[in-house]
């Protein structure tokens, strides 16, 4: 990741400037870039409810920032009920769980309602960019990626029913392994950032064994064709799979 200079509190260099002032978007400041990054791996499951987040020092070395910013950026993040930080000889930044913490929960669906004409329009880009990874992966891909994928797709289908975090996780393992094998880096970059939007709305569904059930016979049809080197067959069965999910994430959404 770029360093950036972030003990200073002041824009980001490198942010494109609009037109009219009226309509020019703000820069993110260091610490909001930092928390960002750290929920994009919360979103993402990289680091799981429940775990720890390195530490203020480690992240920013990692980050090449500095402590101050770092802890800026975890205070904007206990706001949010992403984060709660714990003081003593097990102490750390702790990341928490919609299912103990009734808090995060509610602050999960106003996200929802927020950000609704963002999901909505992430669901249709999907149709558009998964099918096509999917294609991608079909022709592009190696026996150590199928293995991924494989992979991926059998911890998803392995997950405890009630252990929502955990296959959720698995999910967005195997759909961003088929985006590696996609040998294009936009496209992966692309898959990134719907997963990043609908993480949200999947999260939200309650656990579901039938939900499950289904995303494994999906999951299944999808690495098929992958593995037998069949990219429209691949396109299909993940424009299949992509379609069934929009459904169900539109009936929460009006829901809300």
């Amino acid at each position: 990741m770029t360093s950036v200079n972030a003990d200073s509190d002041a824009p980001l260099a490198g942010a494109p400037a609009l037109a009219g002032p009226a309509d020019r978007v703000r820069p993110l400041r260091a610490h909001e870039h930092v928390a960002e990054e750290i929920r994009r791996r919360i979103t993402l499951r990289l680091v799981r409810a429940g775990e720890s987040l390195p530490s203020d020092r480690e992240l920013a070395v990692e980050l090449g920032v500095g402590r101050a910013t770092v802890q800026a950026a975890i205070r904007l993040l206990e706001a949010e009920r992403l984060v709660t930080t714990r003081r003593g000889r097990h102490g750390g930044t702790f990341v928490l769980s919609l299912h103990d913490d009734a808090l995060a929960r509610d602050y999960l669906l106003a996200r929802l309602r927020q950000r609704e004409d963002a999901i909505v329009q992430a669901l249709t880009f999907r149709d558009i960019v998964e099918p096509h990874a999917a294609s991608l992966a079909a022709g592009a891909r190696t026996d150590a990626e199928l293995e991924q994928i494989a992979l991926a797709a059998e911890g998803a289908a392995s997950a405890a029913p009630e252990d929502d975090a955990t296959f959720t996780a698995r999910d967005n393992a195997f759909h961003l392994a088929i985006a590696s094998a996609s040998h294009n880096a936009f496209v992966h970059e692309a898959v990134v950032q719907v997963r990043l939007i609908l993480n949200d709305a999947l999260l939200a569904r309650p656990a579901s064994p039938v939900w499950q059930e289904r995303t494994a016979a999906e999951h299944e049809a999808i690495l098929h064709a992958i593995q037998e080197q069949d990219p429209e067959a691949a396109a299909s069965a993940m424009r299949a799979h992509a379609a069934w999910t929009a459904d169900n994430v539109r009936e929460l959404l009006a829901d809300l």
